[in-house]
């Protein structure tokens, strides 16, 4: 496969699973933001996003006020933000657009589509209707997109970097969200007493509840959560999971270059998950460990696009 188409069929992958794992970051901070709390905890909250996405001084050059209405405005709809769920989708089409002949007429229409329909909708327009609706819109067509993708095309190498692309997305992006909601959800450091309903939410921003419920059978708990988002391979969107799949892929498309290094931290990172400990995660830090996960997920990605992809101008 020419490393430009597997470039495009890459990053549209990665758009679309971002715009998607924003959106659930967005709708589990907002529905945090209904319980009862006071002004400044909940724009905390709201600025953890901004420095979780590194994006402080880009939003201060245009908004005044960390507050809700400013942050969703910024990661929802702002056109000068490149992270923003707009700039996303709108890279994800761009991206298809330019390898429309490798994709089935499905797989473009359903992108295009979704395109279409958010660009015709104003931030205004989300805020009347609800940010919650608006934010199961775009993970229902993000799920569109990626069933319409595995339903029709055809399992080659153009699949396997759509996979790629978007395990290496999720990954990073669900140790995103479990990173900054772990520590803003823990009350004084007891993993027992913090509210049941948040947690709750969470789980739900990672479609994990129910999953939750049928593997635990029990109260929800901090370590648990971070035990089934982290370590469970089962788990569909769990860091073991994603990095399962993507050993998976790297095996199946492999060169002479990402065999000698990309394969290979591929590989140990896969097997630091596959036999960790939770409570062993717990003591050492987890932020600490979900740090190191996060540069070794952007370590992968840059061996990917070395080995594999149009090289960075």
């Amino acid at each position: 496969m020419l490393s430009r188409t597997a470039d495009h069929l890459y990053w549209m992958s990665r758009f679309t699973e971002r715009a998607e794992n924003l959106a659930r970051l967005l709708d589990v901070t907002h529905q945090m933001s209904l319980v009862p709390q006071s002004v400044a905890a909940e724009n905390q909250n709201w600025g953890a996003i901004l420095a979780l996405n590194s994006l402080q001084t880009a939003f201060s050059k245009s908004y005044d006020e960390v507050n809700a209405e400013n942050v969703l405005r910024f990661m929802v709809s702002d056109a000068d933000n490149p992270a923003s769920i707009y700039s996303c989708l709108r890279a994800a089409r761009e991206n298809a657009h330019a390898v429309r002949g490798t994709l089935t007429a499905e797989t473009w229409e359903s992108c295009n589509a979704t395109w279409i329909e958010l660009r015709e909708q104003s931030f205004e327009q989300i805020l009347s209707t609800g940010v919650g609706e608006f934010f199961e819109w775009v993970k229902l067509r993000s799920a569109v997109m990626r069933g319409v993708t595995f339903g029709t095309m055809l399992q080659d190498d153009s699949l396997d970097f759509i996979r790629l692309g978007g395990l290496l997305e999720r990954g990073d992006n669900t140790a995103r969200i479990l990173d900054v909601k772990y520590h803003v959800l823990r009350t004084n450091g007891d993993e027992g007493t913090t509210d049941f309903y948040q947690w709750g939410a969470l789980l739900r921003s990672l479609s994990a509840f129910e999953v939750y419920r049928k593997v635990y059978r029990d109260v929800i708990t901090p370590a648990r959560v971070a035990e089934l988002l982290m370590l469970r391979v089962d788990m569909p969107r769990s860091l073991h999971s994603c990095v399962d799949g993507i050993v998976r892929v790297l095996n199946r498309v492999a060169n002479s270059s990402s065999v000698a290094e990309t394969g290979r931290r591929a590989g140990m990172l896969h097997a630091q998950l596959h036999f960790a400990r939770i409570d062993d995660v717990l003591s050492k830090g987890l932020h600490e460990y979900l740090t190191d996960f996060m540069d070794r997920i952007y370590d992968l990605g840059e061996g990917i696009g070395h080995d594999f992809l149009v090289p960075a101008s």
